[in-house]
């Protein structure tokens, strides 16, 4: 039997995460988000060196522990240097599509904590301009970031304060509409994040425990490769919540949850694999079981740094990954709901 998860807060708690800007590294803006729902249901977040944010639960059984873990970083992209006319030439951080981006108005955070909007785009911007406009490369090399400011050089825009390794994010467009269908950037990972709030809330309202003490862990790396390579030591068992993929190789879609078998590098432990499907159907879930091309998760970088653990992983799955994603409320419910099941019936 499926639990009644309030469907709107966890839709609100993404539009709070998403609209705080966090690409790869850049952690000032979203751990106050966090640390505002933690005190909502009476909690405190705690730090590593790294600035991954923890929640623990006390479980009915202390003896062991378990970690559920949604990424808080995005993709983005950081200042590779400033031409000579003022445009901003960028590296990418995590997995960009150019392609996806351009058009979209974008942010440069200064060091000193100062802020510019300005426009990703093509350096052959313009149909009327340029005669490869529709068919120069959308990739790192051929991309620029036009400031909204009167800049005309290097000197005006580092006069701004905007200097070389200064981080970028990316609006994230943000809608949900009136059947349900969440539309934004970065649902990969935030949406999962708002998930883990969803269960809390459930939780902390039903006044009900997790089975075994249980840390919830938002890491900041996720999209370069090392976001859960540590884990605290008395951690038995990690479980990821991320997105799942839609595509023709896959069972999964936009209204369910999917259980990932494997992702790219990596089969997930054959016995939690396998009580994640069975906690599905015992909750008579919308699920799918799936193999991931081109994915990894923090249980993956956790395996792969050597941890002595179990690793699982799951979410819902969405429609153009890395870009403007979509997936809908189901998905989100449904993925709660195995949250829930997973950390109640271990």
């Amino acid at each position: 039997m499926k639990y009644q998860i309030d469907g709107q807060f966890v839709v609100d708690c993404f539009e709070a995460l998403v609209n705080a800007p966090s690409p790869v590294s850049y952690y000032v803006k979203v751990n106050p988000v966090v640390e505002r729902y933690a005190e909502m249901f009476g909690y405190e977040v705690t730090y590593d060196n790294k600035h991954t944010a923890y929640i623990t639960l006390e479980g009915e059984d202390n003896s062991r522990t378990v970690m559920v873990g949604a990424h808080l970083d995005t993709i983005g992209m950081i200042v590779r240097r400033i031409d000579d006319d003022g445009m901003i030439r960028v590296r990418q951080l995590g997995g960009m599509n150019f392609c996806s981006a351009e058009g979209t108005t974008v942010t440069v955070h200064t060091r000193d904590g100062k802020e510019y909007t300005g426009l990703l785009t093509c350096q052959s911007h313009s149909v009327h301009v340029f005669d490869d406009a529709r068919t120069l490369s959308r990739e790192e090399t051929n991309m620029m970031i036009i400031l909204d400011e009167r800049v005309k050089s290097k000197e005006d825009v580092k006069a701004l304060g905007i200097q070389n390794g200064d981080i970028i994010s990316i609006d994230p467009g943000f809608q949900f509409t009136k059947s349900g269908f969440l539309k934004s950037r970065f649902i990969d990972d935030k949406a999962a994040v708002a998930c883990c709030f969803g269960a809390l809330k459930y939780l902390t309202e039903n006044q009900m425990k997790p089975k075994y003490r249980t840390i919830l862990a938002f890491p900041h790396y996720e999209e370069i490769g090392h976001g859960g390579a540590y884990v605290p030591a008395e951690v038995s068992e990690f479980v990821a919540i991320d997105i799942g993929l839609i595509g023709p190789d896959y069972d999964g879609d936009e209204f369910s949850v999917s259980i990932c078998a494997k992702d790219n590098s990596t089969p997930y432990d054959y016995e939690l694999t396998n009580r994640l499907i069975e906690q599905a159907k015992k909750a008579e879930l919308d699920y799918a079981v799936d193999i991931f091309y081109r994915y990894g998760t923090d249980a993956n970088a956790s395996l792969k740094s050597g941890n002595n653990l179990k690793a699982g992983a799951f979410g819902m799955a969405v429609y153009c990954s890395h870009g403007m994603e979509r997936t809908h409320i189901d998905g989100l419910a449904n993925t709660v709901n195995l949250l829930l099941a997973y950390v109640l019936d271990l």
